[in-house]
């Protein structure tokens, strides 16, 4: 059978309440005291019974996250880090993925409703089909990514500046003919490509460069295989590149891959600059130069308005913008 508190409070001769307090923190406990209680629910190998407690408090002690694909070397990062950052909180994570169906996003909505989890973590790719287009009795919710909806909380990246900022560092190194890796497709667009590739027509307009079409490649889906795919073709019908901007380092990565194959020599050719900052970046040949963010203060920050959401649903909403910066390797020359 389960051991219960009451088994471990008699182990470690404290009271139900003292356990209580050391396994959901918020009330000090001795240290000597603390460490009895922690040994007794190791030996004991005690579960919380999260059901029970939802039934005295009203919570699960579980929140969802969901991303669009979990598969990806940023996905896992940025999971990795709300897990972990949770965990301290005392929360349990259900990680999914929509695959960027607003579906999936309806059915976690309604698991949040049911109180199967206290809140959401969501990571739309459009507003339009997305459940966030319609805020009318959704649960505690706090939006990441580039789609901004109102009366939502949201932690973000400034895409469109970072498109931008990109865009002019290419252009001062002597950078003119920039493909766009990942842009913008006719029919659902995603909210992310849009701004990148808005900031990157501001950059161009600044320095009068008209936007070339025939520089943009857009993507059947963001992956490595996708985007070797779809850039090899793309090269079989154009001429090199003067410098590739590419929407994440897993793009990126794949048009590595294809200049390599082909002969290409990376910066010397054609430079490549990603986004995201993932930890294969650093390891990728050359080096990818990419923008980078804190994804740990991405995540906090995330926390910390779904929090703040949960103990209070009507408060104003709030929007955190995190910092980003180009790191520079070997992947970009001059010219």
């Amino acid at each position: 059978m389960r051991a219960t508190v009451r088994d471990v409070a008699t182990l470690a001769g404290v009271s139900p309440k003292t356990v209580s307090n050391v396994i959901n923190g918020g009330v000090a406990v001795r240290p000597e005291t603390r460490e009895r209680v922690e040994r007794a629910l190791a030996d004991l190998d005690y579960v919380p019974n999260l059901s029970a407690r939802g039934l005295r408090n009203g919570r699960s002690g579980a929140i969802a996250l969901t991303l669009p694909a979990i598969a990806s070397a940023y996905s896992a990062e940025l999971a990795q880090w709300f897990v972990e950052l949770a965990r301290e909180r005392g929360w349990v994570v259900q990680l999914d993925q929509t695959a960027s169906d607003p579906e999936r996003e309806r059915e976690l909505v309604s698991r949040a409703r049911a109180h199967l989890v206290d809140g959401l973590i969501l990571n739309p790719v459009t507003l339009s089909a997305s459940v966030l287009a319609s805020t009318e009795g959704l649960p505690p919710t706090v939006v990441i990514g580039e789609v901004e909806p109102e009366h939502v909380d949201q932690v973000h990246v400034d895409s469109s500046a970072a498109g931008e900022q990109v865009t002019a560092y290419l252009l001062a190194r002597g950078h003119r003919r920039i493909a766009v890796v990942g842009a913008a497709r006719a029919t659902d667009p995603t909210a992310t490509s849009e701004l990148r590739e808005r900031g990157h027509r501001a950059a161009l307009a600044a320095e009068g460069i008209a936007a070339d079409p025939a520089l943009r490649v857009p993507l059947s889906s963001w992956s490595t295989s996708a985007a070797a795919t779809a850039f090899a073709a793309w090269l079989d019908e154009h001429p090199l590149p003067d410098a590739v901007i590419a929407f994440t380092d897993s793009i990126a990565f794949g048009v590595l891959h294809v200049l390599a194959a082909r002969g290409v020599r990376v910066p010397e050719q054609v430079s490549v600059i990603g986004f995201d900052d993932v930890d294969g970046a650093a390891y990728a040949i050359p080096a990818l130069t990419t923008v980078s963010f804190d994804r740990r203060a991405f995540a906090t920050a995330a926390l910390d308005l779904l929090t703040r959401r949960i103990e209070d649903r009507q408060a104003a909403p709030e929007t955190v913008v995190i910092p980003h910066r180009i790191v520079e390797r070997e992947s970009v020359s001059r010219r």
